[in-house]
């Protein structure tokens, strides 16, 4: 017998919540499978049995909170039998064979029957499916109290008698209840653990920091014009990787770091963390919320490396495949609201990181270039939101300005590269 646990994920995190069973109760399990699937408040883990067997017991339900170290199922050795499930209640009911004519063995093999086909298609937890089958309950008949999923106390409440007397009066409390406006229909929905985990770092940022944003503007028309001149040589030259803003930022970003060092800090109790390393986070929207997968060393790769990895992360959070050292140990963070058409916005620092650089759409418009000539220009709005006791005002006006000036001149930023 083996117990599985739920193995140390990462040093900040402490517990997950259970997102899946990929095996039941008495599935055949091999060395390495994977039998359960993890929320954690970064990424999903899959936990594998250390031993092949059988899976004989679930201790926890798909949606419950569990702790690193905690036993949350148990595989025996040998194999699983063909029909067990149905064997062990059938044995139970063999012992005389008068009891066939017993109407509650009848009743009980005939719901467990009819179960066993439809029971498949309803979304209940392990432990209520194994309930119905011992009460010969048919999930497709029980109403949930709050989800779409199915539970042990679902199934009990649908075991229970109804009384006779009572119809009317429980029915008009449920009736008032659904009729309260009914021209205004809501759906309730329980937040997943990602975004709960997003609401509550964002909320502990907010209310831990004094969180200021500074704006400024950049001309895109030099670095456009490089792209547009350099694109398909250097798709050629790196294997189909095509060059795209966000290198050019990543690596402005990577100088106005080294140039103000405060920027790429963080604080710890009363003592201010000063990193000399440059893994920047790129934000990535996904349907589970925004995830900042990391960029490693941006300091010593050029930028098709840069492009490449960001693309490769990007395909990962949208697959669900990211693991927790792809969101482990940035100093910084770059986020692009422009790419859903954002003008400008102010962005929330990143966990305990020191500041965020926010990028934006770019716009065509008018800009004075002297006090003779305007002339209609490619323009991006950045943002640098800062912990104000760490980085003083004129540190985050001069880093976005370097970063203004970096972009503006792109050979420049080569030659910071």
């Amino acid at each position: 017998m083996s117990e599985v646990k739920v193995p140390e994920l990462a040093e900040s995190i402490t517990e997950g919540t259970i997102s899946e069973w990929l095996k039941s109760v008495g599935d055949q399990v091999e060395k390495g499978e994977n039998i359960v699937e993890l929320e954690t408040d970064k990424v999903n883990v899959e936990v594998i049995s250390e031993v092949a067997g059988v899976l004989t017991e679930i201790k926890a339900e798909e949606g419950d909170t569990v702790e690193v170290g905690s036993v949350i199922a148990v595989v025996s050795d040998g194999e699983a039998q063909p029909a067990s499930n149905d064997a062990k209640p059938e044995k139970q009911e063999e012992p005389s064979k008068e009891d066939a004519g017993k109407p509650e063995a009848k009743e009980a093999k005939e719901a467990k029957e009819e179960t066993a086909s439809s029971n498949e298609r309803i979304q209940a937890t392990p432990s209520a499916r194994r309930l119905a089958r011992e009460k010969g309950i048919d999930l497709s008949k029980v109403k949930t109290q709050a989800e779409d999923v199915i539970r042990p106390e679902d199934v009990e409440s649908a075991a229970k008698p109804q009384p006779q007397a009572k119809p009317a009066e429980k029915s008009q409390p449920a009736q008032a209840k659904s009729n309260d406006n009914p021209s205004k229909p809501v759906v309730r929905e329980k937040l997943s653990r990602r975004r709960q985990t997003i609401a509550k770092k964002l909320l502990e940022v907010s209310n831990n920091t004094a969180m200021l944003t500074t704006f400024n503007e950049v001309d895109m028309t030099n670095v456009m014009e490089l792209r547009k001149r350099k694109k398909e040589k250097f798709q050629e030259d790196h294997n189909g990787t095509r060059l795209g803003f966000m290198s050019f930022f990543t690596k402005a970003a990577v100088a106005a770091l080294k140039k103000y060092p405060d920027v790429n800090a963080e604080i710890d109790g009363t003592d201010l963390v000063l990193k000399q390393f440059y893994d920047i986070g790129i934000a990535v929207s996904t349907e589970e919320g925004l995830v900042v997968p990391i960029v490693k060393d941006c300091d010593k790769k050029n930028f098709a490396e840069i492009e490449q990895d960001i693309v490769d992360l990007a395909v990962k959070a949208k697959d669900k495949k990211l693991g927790l050292d792809d969101m482990m140990g940035g100093s910084f963070t770059i986020t692009n609201g422009g790419v859903f058409g954002s003008l400008m916005s102010t962005p929330i620092i990143n966990g305990t990181q020191a500041a965020i650089l926010g990028m934006h759409s770019i716009v065509t418009r008018p800009i004075a270039i002297d006090k003779d000539r305007m002339e209609n220009r490619p323009m991006m709005y950045i943002a640098l939101s800062y912990d104000h006791r760490i980085i003083d005002g004129k540190q985050a006006v001069g880093f976005l300005k370097t970063i203004k000036d970096l972009i503006e001149n792109p050979e420049d930023l080569l030659l910071e590269s």
